[in-house]
């Protein structure tokens, strides 16, 4: 299965979830079990997708909920993420310029496998420029 980011809609197979993000309009098909992708914010976290996928979502503190900047709003399916942590990550959104009752940090949202998900990243937290390493 192709690793590439999809705008067209494909049918899911068991096990398998779609993550879309604004304003990119880039559609992520994430099967489950597959999950983690890698080490960035909690495992199977809507920042984990985005890394994996190539979709640009800050994350000054390295995805361990010691900042704001991967801070999303979730358009569609809030259902379908883990709980809300009342404590650390609440304490971050504080912080989050633009913050909304439909904000969560990328890095603690993890995907629960129950339904799609379809997260806005703000304009302000964008970053259209790629750093090349030195």
């Amino acid at each position: 299965m192709s690793t590439e980011p999809s705008t067209q809609t494909q049918p899911k197979t068991v096990g398998e979830v779609r993550v879309t993000f604004l304003p990119l309009n880039q559609t992520c098909q994430v099967r489950m079990e597959d999950l983690p992708y890698g080490d960035h914010g909690e495992p199977g976290s809507i920042l984990d997708v985005a890394m994996h996928f190539d979709i640009d979502l800050e994350h000054a503190c390295g995805g361990v909920c010691a900042c704001s900047t991967c801070h999303v709003h979730v358009i569609e399916g809030m259902e379908h993420l883990s709980e809300f942590d009342e404590e650390g990550e609440a304490d971050m959104l504080e912080q989050a310029p633009g913050a909304a009752m439909n904000s969560r940090l990328g890095c603690q949202a993890r995907l629960l496998g129950t339904g799609d998900v379809v997260v806005q990243i703000p304009e302000w937290n964008r970053n259209a420029v790629k750093e090349t390493p030195h």
